[in-house]
């Protein structure tokens, strides 16, 4: 139940959107933290399938800084960053989060060496993928689908935008139409779907990017995943920015982009981040993204003081 001042029906605090933790609390009952794994895929538009050289946002680490080691085996990687984050929450059950690069970018039978281990782990209590919407092999569509009857498995999609232009700006290698079909393919399954968009992109106004959410919303997705554009050393578009830097949103362009994204998406939709983290030592730009903490109270404070929440645009069509 949301507090008696803030109208949003899934709060049990301050917040007016769908928080992550507001649903692993509610399904499982109690706190729940990711842990980023590395196994060792590449990417279609890493090895010449789709292009060379990745999304130019993407670092040279594929998305993955704060993964484990490559080198070491999964079960390693998942046992040490479980033991990191007890040191802040003590009591909390963990995620294997299959992070760098695209893990379903491969042979079905290395996705179920990678994955098969952490199934029956009883630490494991749910399990996310994070790939691309033109990765998803039907063998591996319904062995993944399969596996989700017994537990609950996320497949997260780098989506980023649903602007074409855009897309062949920043090198995805796909079109928006790929991503619908494979959100509708992923529906008629047990797996969750969650969604990333970034915000910022080259070229890109705060209306087009509120569209993207507007027509992500429209789609049959679990969650969504919101952050900034961190312009990283290692990146294509962050060398770009080095040698003709471009227009960034402001820390308040920023919230006032997410609060707008917020109003057009259902109620029902988990909102696993609305701000990202870079490598302090690697980012670029911009420097406002360190703190997130400020972003996030800056959001929960500009809709509490505006008396809004997530979905409250769509009440009006």
């Amino acid at each position: 139940m949301s507090l008696p001042d803030n109208p949003f029906p899934y709060s049990d605090d301050n917040k007016r959107y769908h928080t992550w933790n507001y649903y692993l609390r509610h399904r499982f009952g109690g706190k729940v933290a990711k842990v980023p794994l590395n196994a060792g895929f590449t990417c279609p538009n890493r090895d010449g399938r789709c292009g060379w050289g990745g999304c130019t946002f993407c670092s040279d680490q594929g998305s993955g800084e704060f993964a484990g080691a490559v080198q070491q085996p999964l079960l390693r990687q998942f046992a040490v960053g479980c033991d990191r984050m007890r040191q802040k929450w003590p009591d909390a059950r963990f995620i294997p989060y299959f992070q760098a690069y695209t893990n379903t970018y491969g042979p079905l039978e290395k996705i179920q060496q990678c994955l098969q281990p952490f199934l029956s782990l009883p630490q494991a209590t749910a399990i996310a993928i994070a790939t691309r919407a033109d990765c998803l092999e039907e063998d591996t569509l319904q062995w993944l689908a399969d596996c989700a009857r017994h537990k609950e498995i996320w497949i997260e999609l780098g989506v980023q935008s649903v602007h074409d232009e855009t897309a062949q700006r920043i090198h995805r290698g796909h079109r928006f139409d790929v991503v619908v079909q494979a959100l509708k393919r992923l529906s008629a399954t047990p797996l969750k779907t969650c969604v990333h968009l970034i915000n910022g992109l080259p070229g890109e106004d705060p209306a087009m990017m509120i569209e993207s959410a507007r027509q992500i919303s429209a789609l049959p997705v679990d969650a969504i995943k919101l952050h900034m554009l961190h312009l990283m050393k290692t990146s294509a578009l962050g060398q770009d920015y080095l040698r003709h830097p471009f227009p960034l949103l402001s820390q308040e362009q920023y919230v006032d982009t997410v609060v707008r994204q917020l109003e057009v998406l259902r109620p029902e939709i988990i909102i696993q981040r609305l701000t990202g983290d870079g490598v302090a030592s690697e980012l670029i730009a911009p420097q406002w993204t360190v703190k997130k903490t400020i972003v996030l109270n800056e959001i929960d404070k500009q809709m509490a003081r505006e008396n809004t929440w997530q979905g409250k645009a769509l009440r009006h069509g």
